[in-house]
C-alpha cells in the first residue's frame, strides 16, 4: 500500500480515512486542535516524535505500522524487531517451546501474522502428516495454516465440516487484514487464498459476530480412516513494545470427546 509511505501528512490522512475518522473526530480523540491536525496532514506543520506515537496509538496501529509512520515523519523506529532465531529471542523461544511441549498430546503451533508456521509440537506435526500427503502443494513453499486449511489438496478432503472451518479462517484473515491494511505480505496471503476454489464465497457472506469465533470446530477423517473431532482456538502472545512478539499467534487444539482424546494419546502416526 504505497500511499501510506509517501509523506507523513499523506500517511496520516490515509490512516485516518481507513479508520473512518473525520478530522474533527480524530482531533477530539487525540485531544489536539482540528486546525493543528489539518496542518499536519497538509504538511504545513511537522509533528514531534511524541505526537506521531500518540496519533498512532489513537488510530490503533500495529507496532509495525507505527514504525512506518515514524519513518514517514523522519524519525527512527521506536519499536524493536528481532528475528525469531536471534539471540535476543532465546528466552521467548524457550518459553514457547515449553508451552508447546506441555500441550502434548494435543496439537499446538506458533504462527506469525501471515499464518506461517514458526514452531509446533510433535502432535501438530503428526496431525498434518496424518491428514495431508507429504508431497501436497498445500505444504509449499512453507506450512501456512490458511493455505493448509483452504487449499484443495490440504486439509479440505479430510474435513467433513470444511465450510465451517473455511468461513472461520476467512473471517479471521479478514480481521487481521482490517487491522493491518498497509501490510503487503498479509495482502499477498489474502490474494492467494481467494484463488482457491469456493473461498471467495465466504468473503462475500455477511458475518454476524456470535462469539463462536473463539473456538473453531474441526471434524477430521484421518488418512488411516480414524475420525478425530477437535476445537481450535488462537491467542496472541505478544508484548506491547516489540514488533515480532506482537505478531506471534499461539494456536492450540483440543479433542472434544473421549474417542478423540484416545486417538491423540495413542499417537497420530
Amino acid at each position: 500500500m504505497t500511499a501510506v509511505v509517501e509523506t507523513f501528512g499523506a500517511s496520516l490522512r490515509w490512516w485516518r480515512t481507513n479508520r473512518r475518522y473525520s478530522q474533527m473526530q480524530l482531533a477530539n480523540e487525540a485531544e489536539v486542535s482540528s486546525r493543528h491536525l489539518s496542518f499536519l496532514e497538509t504538511g504545513r506543520a511537522s509533528p514531534s516524535r511524541e505526537m506521531v506515537i500518540h496519533l498512532s496509538h489513537v488510530l490503533d496501529l500495529s507496532l509495525r505500522d507505527r514504525n512506518a509512520l515514524l519513518n514517514a515523519a523522519g524519525f527512527a523506529p521506536v519499536y524493536p524487531q528481532s528475528e525469531m532465531d536471534a539471540p535476543a529471542m532465546d528466552d521467548v523461544r524457550q518459553m514457547l517451546s515449553r508451552i508447546l511441549h506441555a500441550h502434548q498430546p494435543n496439537p499446538a503451533a506458533v504462527i506469525d501474522r501471515r499464518g506461517d508456521l514458526l514452531d509446533a509440537n510433535e502432535a501438530a506435526l503428526s496431525l498434518v502428516a496424518a491428514t495431508v500427503a507429504p508431497d501436497s502443494p498445500a505444504l509449499l513453499p512453507q506450512v501456512n495454516v490458511y493455505r493448509l486449511a483452504l487449499h484443495p489438496m490440504g486439509l479440505r478432503p479430510s474435513l467433513t465440516n470444511w465450510d465451517a472451518v473455511a468461513a472461520a479462517l476467512v473471517g479471521r484473515l479478514e480481521r487481521e487484514q482490517a487491522h493491518r491494511p498497509a501490510d503487503p505480505a498479509l495482502q499477498a496471503v489474502v490474494e492467494e487464498m481467494l484463488t482457491y476454489r469456493d473461498v471467495a464465497e465466504f468473503r462475500a457472506r455477511p458475518a454476524v459476530p456470535t462469539g463462536a469465533e473463539l473456538l473453531v470446530p474441526l471434524d477430521l477423517v484421518l488418512r488411516d480412516g480414524r475420525r478425530l473431532r477437535l476445537v481450535s482456538t488462537i491467542a496472541t502472545v505478544g508484548a506491547p513494545f516489540d514488533v515480532t512478539l506482537e505478531e506471534l499467534r499461539l494456536e492450540t487444539f483440543f479433542a472434544v470427546d473421549d474417542d478423540g482424546r484416545a486417538v491423540l494419546e495413542a499417537g497420530l502416526s
